[in-house]
């Protein structure tokens, strides 16, 4: 599956006004590379690197940053590869600027989780903090070992149909 966005102005606002930037259309352009987004949801963890392996050979793209949050995951249990690209747009008149996309890969676990974080994560007054925290990163492992666990299962199937009868 493939989800896209594209960030609110308020949310760009918001970016700029944390990292310090002026709230300019420019400032926007030169200082933000992920307004743009596609989300790609995998089956599989090893579906995720033949992704990434297929973007980054599409021509005229070029890989500005790639963060693997799957092998190293986020303190708070966070998974998910994060690729920032730059590709050549053209533009009526063939006029070419750069845009910039945030390409994000996770398993349909990853996405799951994610989503149900990011929901709780902006609950307010929530008393015992902590607990929430430590329950989210229990839940992230277990769905980090379910993940490996059907990747077993689809390698130990597809190992099987290799073999000769």
């Amino acid at each position: 599956a493939i989800k896209s966005r594209i960030k609110t102005p308020r949310s760009i606002v918001g970016k700029l006004k944390r990292r310090g930037f002026p709230v300019t259309l420019q400032s926007m352009m030169d200082n933000l590379n992920d307004i743009g987004g596609i989300r790609v949801i995998c089956p599989f963890i090893q579906d995720i690197d033949r992704t990434a392996e297929l973007i980054r050979a599409i021509p005229g793209v070029q890989i500005q940053t790639e963060k693997d949050y799957i092998r190293s995951p986020k303190p708070n249990g966070y998974r998910s590869y994060h690729m920032i690209l730059s590709m050549p747009l053209r533009f009526l008149g063939n006029s070419r600027k750069t845009v910039w996309l945030e390409v994000q890969l996770r398993t349909i676990a990853m996405d799951c989780w994610a989503n149900i974080e990011h929901q709780l994560k902006y609950k307010q007054n929530i008393p015992n903090q902590a607990l929430l925290v430590q329950e989210l990163k229990r839940c992230a492992d277990e769905i980090t070992s379910t993940d490996l666990s059907l990747q077993t299962i689809r390698d130990l199937i597809e190992h099987h149909e290799e073999e000769p009868i």
